[in-house]
């Protein structure tokens, strides 16, 4: 169920390490790989009046599942990223849901 939105990173760049990142994450996470979803956004920065390439940014929308676990989670994207698509410098942040918010077929959890 973790959602992994991605910003700023080319669709197919995501493609290319998206398996192995994947395989990280389902160890760390300890759920089953049809819970993750990347989802790669289009967005367009503006700065100044001009367009601008939009700065790498990840969201990972998800239940909680505790600091540690959070931290892996952050490496093991921000590594695979930074290593692998020979980015710099990027940001992420996590989304938690909470249960009684999250609705599937309009049911909560």
């Amino acid at each position: 169920m973790p959602q992994i939105k991605v910003r700023g990173i080319n669709e197919n760049d995501i493609c290319k390490i998206s398996e192995k990142m994947v395989d990280e994450l389902v160890e760390a996470v300890k759920c089953p790989r049809d819970y993750f979803e990347i989802e790669c956004i289009k967005s367009v920065a503006i700065r100044d009046g001009k367009i601008a390439d939009v700065y790498p940014f990840v969201e990972v929308a998800w239940f909680d599942r505790g600091q540690e676990v959070q931290d892996i989670v952050a490496k093991i994207i921000t590594n695979n990223i930074r290593e692998n698509l020979n980015i710099e410098s990027m940001d992420l942040a996590f989304t938690v849901f909470e249960k009684e918010k999250y609705y599937e077929n309009g049911e909560h959890f």
